[in-house]
């Protein structure tokens, strides 16, 4: 399993900004879900979808998979070769109701070279508590 290396005082992959417009370090973003899943989960849809995107760009598949919802998630989980992940943009979120929710976003990165561009609306159900992934539309 290839996790690359993470610094958990570098700014988190997803983009958040603090208050101040500033960066927020991974360790006070989603490193704390990635690292802690199993006693810190995501609080809500939005910032799992953002952790989701850092756990792709640092290769977290063990992540990926634990926050995938159990009847959509897949039985393995393989990552881009040689991509470079660009930028992740929350375009619009949408509480349904206590337990469901969408996130629209888009995310960049490059691949041998080619840019490409995902546009999604993610679909999101919070069970016992928890936030997972059950699946998206592209846009």
């Amino acid at each position: 399993m290839s996790v690359l290396p993470c610094d958990r005082s570098l700014p988190c992959p997803c983009g958040r900004l603090s208050l101040r417009r500033q960066p927020l370090a991974l360790a006070d973003c989603c490193g704390r879900y990635l690292e802690h899943f199993d006693s810190t989960p995501a609080p809500d849809a939005e910032q799992l979808m953002r952790s989701r995107y850092s756990a792709f760009v640092l290769q977290r598949r063990n992540y990926l998979l634990a926050t995938w919802h159990a009847p959509q998630r897949p039985a393995a989980l393989d990552f881009e070769p040689g991509a470079q992940w660009l930028g992740l943009e929350v375009r619009r979120r949408r509480v349904l109701d206590a337990t469901h929710a969408e996130v629209e976003f888009v995310a960049r990165y490059r691949v041998a070279g080619r840019a490409v561009r995902l546009h999604e609306n993610s679909h999101f159900v919070c069970e016992d508590g928890r936030w997972y992934y059950v699946d998206g539309d592209g846009c």
